[in-house]
């Protein structure tokens, strides 16, 4: 899950997971696969970046290459 910024400035935990688009109009617009969306202080590169990010932390160390594991 990544944290937003709603434009009031509540912050909220989004699971990254169900996130179909990221638009700017001019506010980010995050649509779910749910139908729901919503609109966030963020810009469209930092979301991608949190994206990104909280992948790489899933996924660490997952990838094992002759059944060795890269080191931290």
């Amino acid at each position: 899950m990544i944290e937003l910024t709603q434009l009031n400035g509540t912050t909220f935990m989004l699971n990254c997971n169900l996130i179909e688009t990221v638009e700017s109009i001019p506010e980010t617009k995050i649509s779910l696969t749910t139908g729901k969306f919503f609109l966030v202080q963020e810009e469209q590169k930092e979301v991608l970046k949190k994206i990104v990010a909280y992948q790489r932390m899933i996924y660490k160390n997952m990838i094992c290459i002759d059944g060795l594991r890269p080191q931290d």
